[in-house]
């Protein structure tokens, strides 16, 4: 049975910057799904009406960092794999956490249990400019 599971989106100074809600399958999946299945959804979201901007895990190829999201310099659809090539090299390089009930997980092949009370949490890491 499907689990539907609430994502947010946190600062690293505290609070919530956005959410969006996936449908998970099975009840226990790695990390690596997870973010895989996050992905798969806002490109879909993206692909499906094009709007101005792309607010999504990480930066598309050929997009800049605005207030609203990332806006790409020509619109176009955004490549599914290519962006969750880029979810999971983020993680990897430490520059996105994963929460899951308010533990952090370091390891993408990590197992976590799928209920709707599951609680997980993604922190994106701003490098400091000159250090």
């Amino acid at each position: 049975m499907a689990t539907t599971v609430t994502i947010h989106d946190e600062a690293t100074a505290g609070g919530k910057t956005g959410e969006c809600r996936v449908e998970i399958p099975e009840s226990r999946v790695t990390i690596r799904e997870s973010i895989r299945r996050r992905v798969e959804q806002e490109v879909r979201q993206y692909n499906d009406s094009t709007p101005g901007y792309f607010r999504g895990l990480v930066q598309p190829r050929e997009a800049e960092v605005t207030l609203n999201g990332y806006k790409l310099r020509k619109q176009r659809q955004i490549d599914g794999e290519d962006q969750l090539a880029r979810a999971v090299e983020a993680f990897e390089n430490h520059r996105i956490l994963v929460l899951v009930d308010d533990h952090q997980v370091d390891n993408l092949d990590h197992r976590i249990d799928i209920t709707s009370a599951t609680s997980v949490s993604f922190v994106k890491l701003v490098p400091l400019v000159g250090g």
